[in-house]
This record gives C-alpha cells, sequence and structure tokens, in this order.
C-alpha cells in the first residue's frame, strides 16, 4: 500500500536508512494535495543528507523555486557570520553602523530589535514600484529616513517584503559590500549551492515559474475572512497600497526579481541547497567545520520577542532574523531557527538533533496551510534521527 501510494504520487530521489517514514509522509501530502503538485523535500542529519525527494510533472533534480522569505534567512546568515567575526554587534545600535538612520525617533534601535521586526519600518508610506522593491539599496535609503509607524523597540510587526533590505544596508554600511556579495562569496560559492540572491540569466532554464493558489470555495472564505485594508499596517507591509503591486505568489516570476535577488523575498534555488545550507550553520559539512560556533547559533535562535504580530495579526515569537522554529514545531528542539517563505516554503535548522530541513512547492498555499504539513514531516524526520 505504502509503495503503491509512493508510486501514484511520482516521487523520485533516495532517503537514507531508517528515514522512510519522511517519504512515505511526503507521499501522503501530495496525495492529499488533489492534483500534481511540483515539490521537493530535503534533510541532513549530522552533516549527512538523508533525505532528497521531489515529485511534479515539471520537476527535476535540478529543477530551482523561487523561496520568497526564506531568502530572510539566507541573509541573516549572512548577518550571522559577520557577528561572529565581531564585525557587527547585535547590542549596537543601527545608527552606529548607519548614521542616516538616526531620525524620527530610530536613534536609540539595537541591531537585534531591527532583526526582530521591532523597527516599525514594515513599508514605504506610498508604496514601492516593482522595479523599486527589488531594490534594496533604494528600499533602505527611503525607510532609512521614514518616520516608523510605532515607536521603535517597543512592538513587532513583519517587516514582510523590506525586512531583509535594512538588514542588508547595515551589512553594507558596516563592510562596504552588499549582502548579495557576502553570500556568494562566504556560503553559496564554498557549499556548492544551487541558490542565488540573483539568478544569473544562464539558469534561468531550470526555474520553474510559481502557480496561484488552487481557489476552492473554503479558500477564498478564508482569505476573505482575512483580508485587510491596503492602507492598514498589513496592507503597507505586503505594498498593497500601490496601485500598481503585484500578488506575493508572483513575485519569483518577475524577471527584475528573479536578476537582483532582494534579499528579502528575491532568493531562487532547491531544497537540497537550502537544507545543505542549513546543516553547514552546526555541523560538518563536506569534511568543512560547521560555520557558526555554538555561542552564535544559539545567539540568533534566541526568541527576541513574543507577542502579538501587528502586521500579521496573530501572536508571533521571533528569534533574531528568524523564526523562532521550535514555537511553530514542538516535535524540534529548543533554539531551532530558520525562516518559512509566502506559499509553503520552509527551511530551518535544529541544532539540538543536528537536523536541517527544506521544503519548496511551487503551487501557492494560503497562509499558515502548510505549517500542519511541515509538522508531520519533521516529526517523521525528527523519529528517524533520535533512532539513527
Amino acid at each position: 500500500m505504502r509503495e503503491a501510494l509512493e508510486e501514484a504520487a511520482g516521487i523520485q530521489g533516495t532517503v537514507a536508512p531508517g528515514f522512510e517514514a519522511v517519504r512515505e509522509q511526503f507521499a501522503a501530502l501530495l496525495a492529499a494535495e488533489g492534483s500534481e503538485l511540483d515539490a521537493q523535500l530535503a534533510a541532513y542529519h549530522r552533516g549527512e543528507k538523508v533525505v532528497d525527494l521531489w515529485a511534479g510533472p515539471d520537476t527535476n533534480a535540478d529543477s530551482i523555486m523561487g523561496i520568497y522569505s526564506a531568502s530572510k534567512g539566507v541573509t541573516h546568515l549572512v548577518v550571522a557570520l559577520l557577528v561572529q567575526d565581531g564585525v557587527v554587534d547585535l547590542d549596537q545600535k543601527v545608527s552606529r553602523y548607519w548614521p542616516q538612520f538616526a531620525v524620527e525617533g530610530k536613534q536609540d534601535l539595537l541591531v537585534r530589535e531591527l532583526l526582530a521586526h521591532q523597527a516599525g519600518l514594515v513599508g514605504a508610506t506610498h508604496g514601492f514600484t516593482m522595479e523599486e522593491l527589488a531594490d534594496d539599496r533604494l528600499v533602505a535609503e527611503r525607510l532609512g529616513t521614514q518616520r516608523p509607524f510605532w515607536r521603535p523597540g517597543r512592538a513587532t510587526g513583519y517587516h514582510a517584503l523590506v525586512m531583509a533590505a535594512l538588514s542588508g544596508e547595515l551589512v553594507c554600511r558596516a563592510t562596504g559590500r552588499t549582502v548579495q556579495e557576502h553570500f556568494a562569496e562566504r556560503l553559496q560559492a564554498p557549499l556548492k549551492l544551487d541558490l542565488h540572491l540573483g539568478l544569473p540569466v544562464g539558469l534561468d532554464s531550470q526555474f520553474l515559474s510559481a502557480q496561484p493558489m488552487t481557489a476552492t470555495p473554503e479558500r477564498l472564505r478564508e482569505l476573505a475572512a482575512t483580508a485587510t485594508d491596503p492602507d492598514s499596517l498589513s496592507g503597507i507591509a505586503f505594498n498593497r497600497h500601490h496601485p500598481r503591486n503585484r500578488e506575493v505568489w508572483e513575485l519569483p516570476n518577475l524577471p527584475v526579481v528573479r536578476s537582483r535577488g532582494p534579499a528579502s523575498f528575491g532568493g531562487i534555488g532547491t531544497a537540497r541547497s537550502l537544507a545543505k545550507l542549513y546543516s553547514a550553520l552546526v555541523s560538518p559539512v563536506d569534511g568543512v567545520d560547521p560555520l557558526l560556533e555554538p555561542a552564535t547559533a544559539s545567539a540568533f535562535g534566541q526568541i527576541q520577542s513574543n507577542g502579538f504580530d501587528l502586521v500579521l495579526r496573530q501572536p508571533k515569537a521571533w528569534a533574531v532574523g528568524f523564526h523562532a522554529s521550535s514555537e511553530i514545531y514542538p516535535v524540534l528542539g529548543a533554539g531551532a531557527f530558520g525562516h518559512s517563505g509566502a506559499g509553503g516554503q520552509q527551511a530551518l535548522v535544529d541544532p539540538r538533533h543536528e537536523l536541517s530541513y527544506a521544503f519548496l512547492r511551487r503551487r501557492f498555499l494560503l497562509p499558515n496551510q502548510a505549517d500542519a504539513d511541515h509538522l508531520r514531516l519533521l516529526g517523521a524526520l525528527v523519529t528517524a534521527a533520535r533512532r539513527a
């Protein structure tokens, strides 16, 4: 029965002995989708790849997809390395590195508060064109002089489309180089990652364009129930108040987004590379020592804020630049961290279990709808790791 389900789902790839239950859960997810889904699932344990699966009519071993806000996690891994190097200090004021930021009441905001979405700069007063939104330096310049929407450091709200433009500007000011340049040199090239903040034109043929959500009556009702005014904080954070805004699911399909690789949402890659990247933070990968010292991993996995998120309109725990993943998926160990992406993408690391996990899907989903799927997959993965 299990083999028939997996064959019907068209699953390809491999799992290590003992991790077969992860493939079974992947097959169940695909079967429940109701129509063919292009998706990838990968995981590492103690620095070794233990899951590398893909399925779907258009997906092959090297297909790359938009990772949406999982890009923020990639950006903040660069920040973590710079903190570890002593170049950036989480407890210094942002204005130490970026003097022009110290206006409109932002002069005392700490780096760790910026990374935990506490700056109050969720979007521009009048919004951005897509060309502008894809330009991290322009976004940072505009927001850096803007009055925040709340008193910095006193509340939290998801900076959905601009967070890594702000943290990336801090990196630029501290080092003279962009986040994209640091990522390519320190992470992408050494680990041989098929993961990009700025996709080379020659790789466009590997890219699977994003697909909109299947609009069932139930999903349309849920969307209607959670809709917010374009001029609300949520609307501004997702740029809905700009007359030429595009839907979030479309963003990877825009050539300007793929080519520039805006650090908040413009990453393109494979689940395999995301899982390898997160594994390399805490485990030896390809014979290379872990990239992060335990103290650094702990500092970035530590919960920085926990309360009502003014943009997401729900309770939310934020680590330093990342989701506090064990608060979303209780099967994970304390201190697990990572970042999801719109429409069901997920990438994270659990240092206590020496596990990394990444999941990408082509067809969009409602916000948080994928969490139950991730919880089942992660449950099977953690159980297998404990027995290994």
